[in-house]
């Protein structure tokens, strides 16, 4: 069946590996073609039998608590992201000739004749920020579009819905696209790549190779990060249509085929004519909400994603302004006695966290949760000079303790053993003791939070919540 399209469905025995957001809906729109469907789970909770009970009686074939054998006679997987690539199931698929797709590829494979070109963006860091930057430029210039992927709205839904669009802002995460054979964007961005997921991916080189997988028969532009020289090489790698061209965004002055900044201006040498001599200016810095440097960055990005698209400049500088970043992003959320608190919960690997703490000058830094296999020496390293104190919450503080201990001994080193739901709480109060006029307090974790919360946005909401509390004392 390879990665080529798939027309006909009916009778095809699908197996979906992994209940979740993802594979709920992929086994109901299988199943809605006429597949055969059987959904294999490894968990048996009460939330996968209420789930599985939705699905059989559509007439969906359901095994929980069993997802490491391959089920008799499938032609096709369609897998969850999550699901690592050393699975069993995958072996056996391996091993039977069975090829194994994401949600991704799923859609891909569904799209209409006259289907919406999509414009791709992966990245360590700021995925989501410049989709959103990306779809809101895309609707100043009057096209009708959305962001979707691994953002929240579903790619199926979008390819299978009655709205018709003239192109798509898609995210994808290095999971997404090593399950997605056959996607080809009409132009593709890798923001930046620093070590994430390696426990997934397996090494640094796997997880490049995964989201080099985006530029893969790129029409127009696979655009680069000038400063991370990585993801250019991914540009020279790649396979791409004829006439395809690397465009690189830089924060400095760019060179011909690249977007910049000059004297706090956004600007475009690569979309325009002659690009030797000439350059077009597409936006201020101050039209970029917030200004932090690797927001430009993501700002230069959709830009150059959308110049590609063919979008005129004053779109670009439409969009920028009119874009508001998501919550938990470098989020101010109050000043109380002359210190400013600042909620960066989505920074959930040490590359978030070191864009975050290059932002300010004086910090009182709160860190800590889950590692997810990462090293913190280099983060500390780069931080040392801006920190006034540190306060570690999480099952792995004792990394970064360790680091602090390393790179930065005469910083102050608040350990809080306390996993309960009021611990943010008490990090808060000590980062306030910590913290004199002019200092930021910054909730940048680089880690993720679910040792001790829900997720990323119910970490940012008990900061949020602690600091308004601490507002209310002072007479704020």
């Amino acid at each position: 069946m390879g990665s080529g399209k798939v027309t006909d469905w009916q009778g095809k025995h699908v197996t979906v590996a992994g209940l979740g957001v993802s594979g709920v809906p992929a086994a109901k729109v299988l199943h809605g073609l006429g597949a055969v469907v059987t959904v294999v789970n490894d968990g048996d909770d009460e939330r996968a039998r209420a789930q599985a009970a939705e699905l059989e009686a559509l007439g969906i074939t359901v095994r929980l608590g069993d997802g490491a054998t391959l089920p008799e006679g499938t032609e096709l997987i369609v897998t969850a992201p999550g699901w690592k690539p050393d699975k069993p199931l995958f072996a056996a698929a391996e091993k039977a000739g069975v090829p194994v797709w994401g949600d991704v590829e799923l859609a891909w494979q569904l799209r209409g004749p006259d289907a919406a070109p999509w414009l791709a963006v992966t990245g360590t860091n700021g995925k989501t920020t410049t989709v959103q930057m990306l779809a809101s430029i895309l609707r100043a210039a009057g096209l009708r579009t959305a962001a979707v992927g691994n953002i929240g709205v579903s790619l199926l839904d979008v390819v299978l819905g009655d709205e018709k669009y003239d192109v798509l802002a898609v995210e994808l995460s290095s999971y997404q696209l090593h399950w997605a054979p056959s996607l080809r964007a009409h132009s593709a961005v890798v923001l930046n790549l620093a070590p994430d997921h390696l426990d997934w991916h397996g090494s640094m080189e796997a997880y490049a190779k995964d989201k080099g997988r985006v530029y893969e028969g790129n029409r127009v532009a696979c655009v680069y990060n000038v400063a991370d020289k990585a993801t250019e090489d991914l540009v020279r790698e790649a396979d791409v249509e004829e006439g395809c061209r690397a465009v690189g965004f830089t924060l400095g002055t760019p060179a011909p085929s690249q977007l910049g900044v000059v004297d706090g201006i956004l600007v475009d040498r690569a979309f325009v004519e002659d690009r030797q001599k000439n350059a077009q200016e597409l936006a201020e810095v101050s039209d970029v909400n917030p200004p932090a440097p690797h927001n430009i960055a993501n700002a230069l990005a959709a830009a150059a994603l959308a110049r590609a698209f063919g979008v005129p400049a004053k779109a670009v500088r439409d969009g920028l302004r009119a874009f508001r970043p998501d919550a938990h992003r470098i989020a101010h959320v109050a000043d109380v006695d002359g210190v400013a608190y600042v909620d960066d919960s989505k920074a959930t690997n040490t590359h978030a966290a070191g864009a975050s703490l290059a932002a300010y000058e004086s910090i009182v830094w709160i860190a800590g949760g889950l590692a997810k296999g990462a090293t913190f020496d280099e983060l500390v390293a780069g931080a040392a000079k801006r920190l006034r104190g540190v306060v570690l919450i999480g099952a792995d503080r004792a990394l970064i303790r360790e680091a602090l201990a390393r790179h930065a001994p005469e910083v102050p080193v608040v350990d809080l053993e306390r996993t309960d739901t009021g611990a943010m709480r008490a990090a808060v109060a000590e980062a306030r003791k910590l913290a004199h006029a002019g200092d930021t307090v910054l909730l940048a974790p680089a880690c993720a939070s679910m040792d001790m919360f829900a997720n990323y946005n119910k970490r940012g909401d008990a900061f949020a919540e602690a600091v308004r509390e601490l507002g209310e004392g002072a007479g704020a």
